[in-house]
């Protein structure tokens, strides 16, 4: 897993008036929480950040103020609901080697067996244990030839070495169904229903 660099700025100035100013100046406010330690108010620079955030859980290395690198991971992420501009992000603190709870994006490969069947994905994203600096990117999953009524539980997916699973292990992450059949005419279920009477 790639580290990114960016340099970050302690801030001093909070509520909604600052926030404004920040995002006028192309930065994004921020809060570094972790380890104890008294959460960090920062300012960060937008365009870097909105790049850094399309690789999930990407592990940030931030130059605070100059004085050298805290590693970081993005814990939760703010975005405008009209424009997807960046609004807030909080980020955790991440010691080398330490392990931590993420989710990971799960991708699906092959093609389910003939009959016009769904798959349905019940998790997105499987959570896991990883150490800070190895976490993976995503995890693929083969539904080659996959029939309805079959699912694809936490427990069959492969994992990377070192990578645990932090969700039960029965825990149905996709399934397959059936195609639905086309529903009766509402004629005919009241018909139905007339002769059960």
């Amino acid at each position: 897993m790639s580290e990114v660099k960016i340099a970050a700025e302690t801030r001093t100035e909070f509520g909604k008036g600052a926030a404004r100013r920040i995002r006028r100046d192309n930065k994004v406010p921020g809060v570094l929480y972790g380890h104890g330690s008294e959460p960090l108010h920062l300012t960060l620079p937008g365009h870097e950040l909105l790049l850094a955030l399309r690789t999930p859980n990407v592990l940030i290395a931030l130059d605070i103020d100059g004085k050298g690198n805290e590693l970081a991971i993005p814990k939760a992420v703010q975005r405008d609901p009209l424009k997807g501009f960046l609004e807030h992000v909080d980020l955790l603190l991440v010691k080398r080697g330490e392990k931590v709870n993420v989710e990971i994006p799960v991708h699906t490969e092959g093609e389910l067996a003939a009959g016009g069947n769904l798959l349905e994905h019940v998790l997105n994203a499987l959570p896991v244990e990883a150490e800070a600096t190895h976490i993976p990117e995503s995890v693929t999953v083969s539904v080659e030839g996959l029939e309805a009524g079959a699912s694809v539980l936490a427990k069959d997916i492969t994992l990377p070495k070192g990578v645990s699973l932090a969700v039960e292990a029965d825990t149905v992450v996709l399934q397959v169904l059936a195609a639905q059949a086309e529903e009766p005419s509402a004629e005919g279920a009241e018909g139905v229903e007339g002769t059960e009477a």
